[in-house]
């Protein structure tokens, strides 16, 4: 690897090390997701995978299903953002999961250029979508 390539995937791991740490935030018992969007390497957003702000904290109902209304790490970092002067136009979005289909929408129209994630979501088909849109996409497997 290339000095470049070294030192680049020294940030990827030390900002995927602080979505890890951001996930603990989250209320939801059956998964914890956190996000990180950086730009210029400042980061300029946060998020974690939870309810809308004034509601209820747990993520679960009664049954132990996730509550419709559960906003994930990545669309709560994006509209972090969008409330801010920020802009993530050619930003890296850093995520412990994989984006679903919508929140790729999401990432894709908010100008985001790269995403770094850990996990793989069950469903590809928001990675497919990303790539299909000519975003990189990058998956660390030794963190």
């Amino acid at each position: 690897m290339t000095p470049q390539v070294l030192k680049q995937r020294k940030y990827d791991t030390a900002y995927m090390r602080m979505a890890l740490e951001w996930a603990k935030l989250s209320h939801c018992h059956r998964r914890q997701v956190g996000a990180l969007i950086v730009k210029d390497r400042m980061i300029i957003s946060d998020g974690y995978n939870g309810t809308p702000s004034g509601f209820e904290n747990p993520c679960e109902d009664d049954d132990g299903a996730t509550k419709w209304y559960v906003l994930h790490a990545e669309a709560n970092a994006i509209l972090k953002t969008a409330a801010s002067t920020q802009s993530c136009e050619g930003a890296t979005l850093y995520i412990t999961m994989s984006p679903c289909k919508d929140c790729s929408k999401l990432i894709y129209q908010s100008g985001i250029k790269r995403v770094v994630y850990l996990e793989a979501y069950k469903d590809d088909s928001g990675l497919q979508f990303l790539k299909r849109a000519g975003l990189k996409i990058e998956q660390l497997t030794d963190l």
